[in-house]
């Protein structure tokens, strides 16, 4: 008989340290000498979970850390090998140079419901010969939805020093200063998540969606153009720019909907973050 169903539909601080020891155990990455695990965990959980938890979270977060510690020592026995079906001895596992960084969000996604658990991870990779020079990030993602383990996904991004910048954005969120460098003609920006991949994740007030704007660069004419996807609505210069989505019989539609960025501009999101893009 499946007593699954009849358990209450919450997230246990338990089922987040466990979900977090198996995205760093899914996100190892083998080298020559040693073998990486990822650093920072995002941890995403339905509102009632986030605010049920939200005493003991420096408690959960705690454990968490010790977990990941205990889970290395179990991965460089030999046993690590045997589950990785390997015929050679792996590169020792080496835990981050500055510690695990773990973080508890509020999921909110409309389909988010009591229960799940959605992880991405990152972990920073030196340079590969087939992405030429520069560095590559990795991002594992991994859900519990309802109590089950959902499959893993590994993102690679690769950067380059010497590829062409197009356009620098400064901003100020929840880390301090920043500063991107545009270097691909569309980019998406937003506090990003578990289904929602972003090329600027600000680490903001949920005001900002998961996916809030993306911009597009013409290569043909150099000319840049903004499309907000947002719920709080996004601005050029403190001017309201046009939405880009609709509901049409509760279903979410995106009409393709952009319009023009000047080469200087002040892009405002839900009136909490702001973007300072200028045009190289």
């Amino acid at each position: 008989m499946d007593h699954s169903a009849t358990k209450p539909a919450v997230a246990s601080g338990g089922d987040i340290i466990l979900e977090v020891v198996r995205n760093m155990r899914e996100g190892v990455e083998p080298l020559h000498y040693t073998t990486l695990a990822p650093a920072i965990y995002r941890v995403y959980l339905h509102p009632d979970d986030a605010e049920r938890l939200r005493a003991i979270e420096s408690r959960i977060v705690e454990e968490a850390k010790r977990a990941l510690d205990e889970e290395v020592t179990a991965l460089n026995r030999t046993s690590f090998l045997d589950r990785l079906g390997s015929r050679k001895s792996l590169p020792k596992v080496t835990a981050p140079e500055h510690g695990w960084h773990i973080e508890l969000h509020e999921n909110t996604d409309d389909d988010a419901q009591p229960g799940d658990i959605l992880i991405e991870s990152e972990l920073a990779l030196p340079q590969r010969p087939d992405f030429g020079a520069g560095s590559l990030t990795r991002r594992i993602a991994t859900r519990r939805i309802q109590g089950v383990e959902g499959p893993t996904r590994k993102f690679d991004e690769p950067v380059s020093p010497g590829q062409q910048i197009y356009a620098i954005i400064r901003f100020e969120d929840n880390r301090g200063s920043q500063v991107y460098r545009m270097a691909k003609n569309q980019i998406v920006i937003g506090r990003g998540g578990q289904a929602y991949w972003t090329d600027l994740r600000l680490e903001t007030l949920p005001d900002v969606s998961r996916e809030h704007v993306r911009l597009r660069r013409d290569p043909d004419t150099g000319k840049f153009f903004i499309k907000d996807l947002s719920r709080l609505g996004s601005t050029v210069d403190g001017s309201p720019v046009a939405s880009s989505i609709e509901y049409v019989g509760g279903e979410k539609r995106d009409k393709n909907l952009e319009v023009p960025l000047p080469p200087r501009a002040r892009i405002g999101l839900a009136g909490v973050v702001f973007l300072d893009f200028e045009a190289v």
